[in-house]
């Protein structure tokens, strides 16, 4: 099977195993999903080291990190580093609608990483997050 092939059945299995989480609505699905495509085991200390490390991508002024607009403390509000905006809670003990819509939660973590890395989050690097917000 050619690698183009393969990672269109890769990422048509990820995107129904989401269609089929989001009836679920728990960050389970996503997990399942990153599993199904090979990443795993989950940790979130690997997650936090993560969360609070810099990068700099193509034309960031200044270095940035995930704690950059949602905090340290994930059960408190952040702020969006560029625009101001208030961003509620990561944790969901706090926020119980974070992580229950896994197709919202991967349109965030596209977003959010493009930003932050300048690149796609792996499914292991998503994982790793996942496990750090459900510890929080």
């Amino acid at each position: 099977m050619s690698r183009p092939t393969s990672n269109r059945v890769l990422v048509l299995g990820l995107g129904a195993a989401l269609v089929a989480g989001a009836a679920l609505g728990s960050p389970e699905s996503l997990l399942a999903a990153y599993q199904s495509a090979g990443a795993g085991p989950f940790d979130a200390s690997a997650g936090a080291r993560a969360w609070t490390a810099e990068h700099s991508p193509p034309g960031a002024a200044e270095p940035r990190s995930c704690a950059s607009c949602h905090g340290k403390d994930l059960t408190k509000p952040g702020r969006h580093a560029t625009t101001g905006k208030t961003i509620e809670p990561m944790a969901p003990s706090v926020n119980p609608q974070r992580l229950a819509d896994p197709v919202k939660a991967e349109r965030w973590f596209g977003r959010n990483c493009r930003w932050t890395l300048g690149r796609e989050c792996t499914e292991q690097e998503k994982g790793d997050f996942i496990r750090l917000l459900q510890s929080s």
